[in-house]
């Protein structure tokens, strides 16, 4: 008896504050091939990881992971995925064998490159990241590259590289003028430059696009502040509050950290 495999589609997203991770949408009518082929079960389970890891549940997604690598040893998403679970939960040597792998099975990959480079940045390496997210862009195929741009230009911006970053970003908002993240780090450099008026732009531009977060929040909070606006930023940091009060956004508020 032939048995099928239903799709969910794969989303491997690693972002910072302004990025959730998204949670795959389960499909239940698309039939695209046999559970029984090798590669199709990997693929399968390298998904059902990838939902599993959306949802914090660590446990059951490495559980996956190992059963699609006993079923396909050489499809190179699994490993990434493998590397993005033991990055979260800290493993390093293993996370940096993973992504290795991966990256050995499948260099033009853009999932995996953008990902070992949040990996890299992720752990103190902000200018060895920069190379995979510039491979992943340069993947024909990739179908986002704004959110490796986006991400290229945070890591520098970690570093002080302020204009290299600030570049980064405008091309990110080139192909996608809606890009949160984008928005969000323009207002940031704004704001670091003095110009309170320009990064107040850039907030409420953010706010079209996304909901708040607690970084979006503790921006506002910064440039009101400057601004001299009291009752603006005593709104928003109750928002801050009331949102994310476990946030280190929060803690920064409380210390009264707000430079």
């Amino acid at each position: 008896m032939k048995r099928f495999l239903v799709v969910i589609p794969f989303v491997l997203v690693v972002g910072c504050a302004t990025e959730s991770t998204q949670v795959p949408e389960i499909e239940t009518g698309a039939i695209v091939g046999e559970v029984s082929d090798p590669r199709n079960r990997a693929r399968l389970h390298t998904e059902l990881a990838a939902l599993y890891y959306s949802r914090r549940n660590m446990g059951v997604a490495l559980d996956e992971l190992r059963t699609a690598a006993a079923a396909d040893p050489s499809y190179a998403p699994t490993y990434g995925m493998f590397g993005l679970v033991y990055m979260e939960l800290r493993e390093r040597p293993l996370a940096e064998e993973n992504f290795q792998r991966a990256l050995n099975l499948s260099p033009n990959d853009p999932d995996i490159n953008h990902n070992y480079g949040w990996y890299l940045c992720q752990t103190g390496r902000e200018d060895g990241s920069v190379q995979y997210f510039l491979r992943a862009i340069r993947n024909p195929l990739y179908q986002k590259p704004w959110r490796s741009y986006s991400a290229a230009g945070l890591c520098l911006l970690r570093i002080d590289k302020i204009a290299d970053a600030e570049g980064l970003f405008e091309r990110a908002l080139k192909l996608n003028p809606n890009d949160a993240r984008a928005i969000l780090q323009m207002g940031a450099i704004r704001y670091r430059e003095g110009a309170y008026d320009k990064a107040q732009e850039w907030v409420r531009r953010f706010g079209k696009v996304r909901l708040p977060t607690a970084e979006s929040l503790w921006l506002s909070v910064r440039i009101e502040r400057k601004l001299g606006q009291r009752l603006n930023e005593a709104s928003l940091a109750s928002q801050l509050r009331r949102r994310f009060p476990g946030s280190p956004e929060y803690q920064k508020l409380q210390r009264g950290e707000y430079d």
